[in-house]
């Protein structure tokens, strides 16, 4: 009898040791998906790639990279990035304000179909591509700036619902066309409705509750993926970072389900006077054991110094952002603002290097250090057999 007993026991620790692999496989296997089940196969492959290649370095993005510099405008193969420092960039970051219009260029002057070619571009050289959507007011008519609430009258229900489904809509015919040579949907980063935390939006902290933001959030989840059949998209979650902002990063958290990258866009930081480097540092390490715990990916999807006033703003501030807390350069990406025109727009609005300026020295130093990768270091992103 006790032989018998001591089977047994070892029989059932079999059995649930086995069960528990078993599910501990099936939980692996889950988290390593987007929210997007349904996802193409190079965008699950650019979520995983993302989340392992985090582990040991940081990719260098900019903003409208190939649409135009500081002093160049649509000129094929140029980029500011590049030419100070010898490589383009990682992630490549576009806007697509005014796109539920019909107009033919973005809120950055950017022609849209120009757009569609230079993301192939970034694509096919193994580059990763965000979308930011500076969004008109869906009540007023006005710009993004337009403080009055809107988001109550979008969301189901709303007296404009109808209306802001027709400009998802156009979004989501705009995703179908980005394809790569082989006739593949291209991967994006979509990062909608950012800096919720700030009130300079017409979704921003004060124009909305908590309730309404997260059914924004959800319900354009739901409806690209779900009923436009959208299934080459990354979502973003990008709050502001300044200090007092930060402490609501979770408050209106739209949920795990609805959520593949946890972002944050700070500016403050960089360009206010007392530059606490040291507390962003440790706001990215917050973020990146956060994003961890859920299986997600971090990011500082938007940042900058205009102008670069320091001159070695990329090593002196932005690495050490990344690494005085050894846990902040767990996020996966960092990308900086808009080199905007200085011929059509202000010549001292640019985040980045170019050719002849003081900074371009530091941010090839910047580019070299063994943390940070640039276009040409990056492994193949949307695939998982080379990885």
């Amino acid at each position: 009898m006790r032989h018998y007993k001591a089977f047994l026991h070892v029989f059932i620790v079999i059995i649930f040791i086995s069960c528990g692999s078993s599910t501990s496989e099936s939980k692996s296997e889950k988290n390593d998906l987007p929210i997007d089940k349904n996802a193409t196969e190079e965008t699950k492959a650019l979520y995983f790639n993302l989340r392992e290649l985090a582990k040991t370095n940081v990719l260098y993005g900019h903003q409208d990279d190939l649409a135009y510099g500081y002093n160049w405008w649509a000129e094929a193969g140029r980029s500011d990035v590049k030419e100070a420092t010898g490589s383009y960039p990682a992630v490549y970051g576009w806007e697509i304000g005014d796109l539920r219009q019909n107009v033919e260029v973005s809120l950055d002057s950017v022609n849209f179909e120009s757009m569609k070619i230079w993301m192939k571009e970034a694509y096919e050289r193994g580059g990763i591509n965000t979308i930011s959507w500076h969004m008109n007011h869906p009540v007023t008519d006005g710009d993004t700036w337009d403080t009055t609430p809107g988001v109550a009258a979008v969301i189901p229900g709303g007296e404009e619902h109808e209306k802001f489904k027709t400009w998802l809509d156009k979004f989501a015919v705009f995703t179908q066309e980005l394809r790569g040579e082989n006739g593949e949907l291209i991967p994006i980063i979509f990062r909608p409705y950012h800096e919720h935390t700030g009130s300079w939006f017409w979704w921003g902290d004060e124009q909305t509750t908590v309730e309404d933001y997260v059914a924004l959030w959800r319900f354009t989840v739901d409806y690209l993926r779900d009923e436009k059949g959208v299934h080459n998209l990354l979502y973003a979650y990008s709050p502001d970072g300044s200090p007092t902002r930060f402490q609501k990063y979770m408050e209106k958290y739209p949920g795990d389900e609805y959520v593949d990258i946890l972002g944050v866009d700070d500016y403050g930081t960089f360009m206010s006077q007392e530059k606490d480097i040291e507390s962003l540092s440790n706001n990215l390490a917050w973020l990146s054991e956060q994003a961890n715990n859920k299986n997600k990916i971090a990011a500082l999807a938007e940042t900058g110094s205009e102008a670069l006033t320091n001159e070695k703003w990329f090593t002196e501030e932005l690495y050490a952002a990344l690494t005085l807390n050894p846990e902040a350069k767990k996020i996966a990406y960092v990308l900086t603002w808009r080199n905007a025109n200085y011929e059509k727009e202000k010549r001292n609005h640019f985040y980045a290097s170019f050719e002849g300026h003081p900074s371009a020295p530091d941010m090839k130093a910047f580019r070299d250090t063994k943390l940070i990768m640039f276009e040409d270091e990056i492994p193949s992103l949307y695939s998982l057999s080379n990885n």
